[in-house]
This record gives C-alpha cells, structure tokens and sequence, in this order.
C-alpha cells in the first residue's frame, strides 16, 4: 500500500495550477480498463489502464490515481494510491509500475485478478508533487522501488515538451541490478535529453556503476553546493534521512519536496 504525502514550500504551489488543483479535489470515480500488462522484473508489474469515457485522460507528471478494488467491504479500505509511471501524450490510457507486496492486499489482487481485459474504479488524477516552472535550477531527483514512477514521467515529458533545463540527476536506489526499473529506458535518455544524468545505485550487489545507498550518490554530486531542488521519493526511512542529510550540507528545507510510500 502506498501512502502519498505531498510536502512542500509555499513557493511549490503555483498560481496556474490552482485551478488544476480545484479540480483535482472533485475528481469523480471513473471505470478504467486494463489494456495491457507486463513484467517489469519478478516482482513488479507495468499496467496499461484506458478510462473509454474520455479521450485525454489529462494529468500533471507527478501526480498519481487511487484504485478502488473489491479486497475489503470499507471504502478506505480498498483504495491505494499509485503515481503514474507514464507522462501526458493527449490520449486515454496511462501506465502504472506496481511492486507485490505478499503481506498486503491490494497488490495480491491486482496481480492474482486483475488480466487484460478487466475493469478497474479509480480516481484521480491527484496530487501536487510537481516540478514548478521555470526549471531554473539543477533537479537532484532521488527515489527507491517504484519511487521512480513519478521522476520517469516528469523527465520524459520534459524530452517530449523540449522544456527548457538545467542539470537533473536521478539518482535511483536498489537493492540488485535485477531489480532496476526501467534501466535500458534510462540508461538511452542519457543520449536523448541534454543535461540528464542517471545514477542508479545497488545497495547489495557489486557491479559497475554506484555501489551504496543513495545518500552517498546525491552527496557526491553536491559537494560543490550548487543551487538545487530536492525531489524525494520511496520508503519512508530513505526519506528521514534525505531530508536531514540535505539540510546538514546546507541547502535549506524549502528545496526539499517529498512523497511518500509505505
């Protein structure tokens, strides 16, 4: 189950998503179909979700959908919540990255149940975790598991919308190399976005690229303190201590936005 927190400064919500947000808050519950499924790795799953009632399912890269599944006769309950893994193309159909969690009962259900074909309530999209424009400072996006659904949808629409950027690193933390979301698709933006830097760590295996948690990553690479925005994303334990960490080198906490799973 995953449990969204959207934290920021007062300067992280902007005036031209007001609206968007207004709305956000009166999203009304819609049936999705599910219209195609894939492995990921072992553990994680990419669905493929259309809503037919209508033809752009409009979303901010960031923002995530709540799914109401038939697991429990209570409403809060049956909802989880999921960032959308896939940035805004003007169609219907949206992409999320979910991980199974044996102990729970929502994953169990959508991975058990839940085929191609099958219809899914849902709400949203939801959410204020987002970049602000203009992006006028290095991004140091840092996020473990499927934390990274969030950053893979706001760095391609980036690509796809040739916003302009400074730095953005994305500094991505596993356990094993086998467990890297999305590797090959990162590892080519690195030739296709300018500025785009991917660093994924592996916190129990020995390999080629970073070896460590995150932390050791994103101290690295700002060792000269340059200005920079902090987005945060994954387990809440990661997240404590990003935030204090990113303090102590001196960055004030306004630059720190976060979203939490757990």
């Amino acid at each position: 189950m995953r449990i969204f927190i959207n934290i920021g400064s007062t300067n992280y919500i902007f005036s031209k998503l007001v609206f968007q947000i207004f709305n956000m808050a009166i999203q009304p519950w819609r049936v999705g179909k599910v219209i195609k499924i894939e492995n990921e790795t072992s553990d994680t799953r990419r669905f493929w979700i259309e809503v037919p009632e209508l033809t752009s399912f409009d979303f901010i890269p960031g923002q995530f959908v709540t799914l109401d599944l038939p697991i429990h006769e209570k409403p809060n309950k049956r909802w989880r919540s999921y960032s959308i893994a896939s940035c805004p193309d003007d169609t219907n159909v949206f992409e999320l990255v979910i991980v199974l969690d044996n102990n729970g009962l929502g994953t169990p259900y959508l991975f058990n149940e839940v085929v191609v074909g099958s219809e899914i309530t849902l709400r949203g999209p939801q959410g204020v975790f987002m970049l602000k424009e203009p992006i006028d400072e290095d991004l140091v996006l840092i996020c473990t598991g499927t934390g990274i659904a969030p950053f893979r949808s706001m760095i391609q629409n980036i690509k796809n919308k040739q916003i302009p950027h400074k730095n953005i690193y994305l500094v991505f933390g596993c356990r094993t190399k086998t467990s890297l979301l999305y590797f090959e698709e990162m590892k080519a933006l690195q030739n296709e976005l300018t500025n785009f830097h991917y660093i994924p760590t592996l916190s129990r295996e020995q390999w080629d690229g970073h070896t460590g948690y995150v932390h050791s990553a994103y101290e690295l690479l700002c060792v000269d303190k340059q200005p920079a925005k902090f987005f945060l994303c994954g387990w809440k334990g990661m997240i404590d201590e990003a935030r204090k960490k990113i303090v102590d080198m001196g960055y004030d906490k306004k630059t720190i936005h976060f979203e939490i799973y757990g």
